[in-house]
């Protein structure tokens, strides 16, 4: 790269006073998913001069991908006229190769398939800028800073092929601002005084001469001339064909209907004006349903307990998803349309925000049909009813055992673990310090209990036990992270100890066994709290949320 003196900036402000001149400025400062750009929205301070200055001027700061491209398919419709471009823009970059992209604030960690979702090419901003061959600046900004990016994409601003005709100028975000800023409020300034501030900028492309930004006034009431003492040379654009295939691309990388319009305004009989109607009638025409939910219900983001919920819900209310496990295949998918279709929606069998909250209080709804001051006994009971004759009730420990692996908090989960307290010596012998370990991880119920009961005793008499515990109930990292969300949501409540009793009382009274209404909530309380939210459709975490609260002092009465 080589430093400019930066007589070109002035030679294409010097465009006939008739022109239609166009900014575009871009300003990206806070990010979502990265270290902030510090000076990103200082480019909306060059964007009030270049508005004061004439230029009709399109500008955003803090802009997601998807409003980048909405700004300059704007922007692009004030360019249909000739005149002069100034495009401005700062914030993190990635590249690969000599593609580079100004990544929106939205952008987590994107790779090279997902780059044009996550941000706005700088080669459209490039042939945008060609349109106008020797009045087009394209300024550039960003800061080494954090950003996390994917396979394929490096970050910062890489080497990039300038069209013909067209002026950039990079470097750091803060000077680029800056520099933008005091080129226009300035305009008395000499070229030589703007290379002097510009000094730590870098351009390429188009390097024409000419005269200072705009010449001194000569007086108070006179105005200066507009036309510059030595015009710079011109530089032709491509003619013909070329000239509308590049107007062309222009408008298929922007993608939308005003980019596909700006090109039909300027070319109505063009080689491309068929498929450029084409494009406006494919954005024109309605989405396709599907599409539309799968997208709808990508953005909720849903976790695995906000997806059993949904099941449970359906469940409820009589659409079977054939399992609460989180997961949805094609049973979910096929209750969820079914629910659509009797609600007068499309059964895309995809759920949106609304749906997931009409069927959540669909489901309350049929709860509330049920008795107060017992739980609702349903399909879960009698398989664990059913399970227990045919394990645990025959007493022996193999049958226990198998019991509580299926059954943790179980109907007769306390029952099984008395048995198996009373059995004595005829649980393999095992050591008194191995059975009071294997009793402590029991009576803990977690991930951590097993596994510290195994850190112990890697062959005791219940090592295989705690193994298969883990194993079958798949507790790995997502959900012991889940269950530590869940414990800070019950810590948030801040309930005294007189309320954390009362819960306890009520608990009791539903048959629940949450053991002495202390206010200490022991393994025996997150049991009770399990199977209740179990029983009403809850979130399944042993802690109490706000809705589990209320729900707990509600269904009392």
């Amino acid at each position: 790269m080589k430093h400019l003196s930066l007589f070109a900036f002035a030679a294409l402000l010097a465009a006939p006073a008739f022109a239609q001149d166009a900014a575009l400025v871009i300003g990206n400062e806070n990010y979502d998913n990265a270290s902030d750009i510090s000076s990103g929205l200082d480019a909306l301070d060059a964007a009030e001069a270049l508005a004061a200055a004439g230029f009709a001027t399109s500008s955003g700061g803090d802009l997601t991908a998807e409003a980048m491209r909405a700004l300059i398919a704007e922007f692009y419709g004030r360019t249909e006229m000739p005149g002069r471009s100034v495009i401005l823009a700062l914030g993190h970059f990635a590249h690969a190769g000599k593609d580079s992209w100004l990544l929106g604030i939205d952008a987590d960690a994107p790779t090279l398939v997902g780059a044009d979702r996550a941000g706005v090419p700088v080669a459209t901003l490039l042939r945008i800028a060609a349109e106008r061959p020797g009045g087009a600046l394209v300024l550039l900004g960003t800061e080494e800073r954090r950003i996390e990016l994917g396979r394929g994409l490096a970050p910062g601003l890489g080497r990039i092929d300038i069209p013909q005709g067209v002026t950039v100028i990079s470097g750091d975000a803060e000077t680029v601002a800056a520099f933008a800023a005091e080129a226009m409020e300035n305009r008395a300034l000499s070229a030589a005084g703007l290379a002097e501030r510009a000094e730590d900028l870098a351009a390429e492309g188009y390097l024409g001469t000419g005269t200072p930004l705009l010449p001194e006034r000569i007086g108070p009431s006179l105005p200066v001339a507009t036309a510059p003492e030595a015009a710079a040379p011109a530089v032709e654009a491509e003619a013909g064909f070329a000239e509308e295939r590049a107007v062309w691309e222009t408008a298929r990388s922007i993608d939308s209907k005003a980019g596909y319009e700006a090109y039909l305004n300027r070319y109505p009989d063009g080689i491309f004006a068929d498929a450029a109607r084409a494009a406006i009638a494919d954005l024109d025409r309605p989405a396709d349903p599907a599409a539309q939910g799968l997208a709808a219900e990508a953005a909720l983001r849903l976790g695995r307990g906000e997806r059993r919920q949904i099941q449970r819900d359906l469940t409820t209310i009589g659409f079977d998803t054939n399992g609460v496990d989180g997961v949805f295949g094609r049973g979910s998918r096929d209750a969820i349309a079914g629910w659509q279709r009797q609600n007068g929606h499309a059964p895309t069998g995809y759920v949106t925000g609304p749906q997931m909250e009409a069927i959540a209080a669909q489901a309350a709804a049929q709860q509330g049909q049920v008795g107060t001051g017992a739980v609702q006994q349903g399909d879960a009971e009698r398989l664990d009813r059913l399970f227990w004759e045919e394990t645990g009730a025959t007493g022996d420990e193999a049958g226990l055992r198998a019991y509580l692996r299926r059954y943790p908090d179980g109907i007769y989960a306390d029952l099984a673990r008395e048995r198996l307290a009373g059995a004595g010596g005829g649980l393999g012998g095992a050591q008194s310090t191995d059975r009071a370990d294997w009793d402590r991880a029991v009576r803990r119920n977690s991930a951590e209990g097993y596994r510290d009961y195994l850190a112990a005793h890697p062959d005791g008499a219940f090592a295989e036990d705690a193994r298969q515990i883990l194993s079958g109930r798949d507790v790995n990292a997502a959900a012991e992270a889940e269950r530590r969300r869940a414990e800070q949501v019950e810590q948030a409540l801040g309930l005294n100890s007189t309320m954390r009793s009362m819960v306890e009382q009520r608990l009791s009274g539903m048959g629940l066994k949450p053991g002495r209404a202390d206010g200490n909530f022991d393994g025996d309380t997150r049991r009770a709290i399990r199977r209740y939210q179990q029983a009403r459709g809850l979130p399944v975490t042993g802690y109490l949320s706000q809705d589990t609260v209320a729900r707990i002092l509600v269904d009392s009465f």
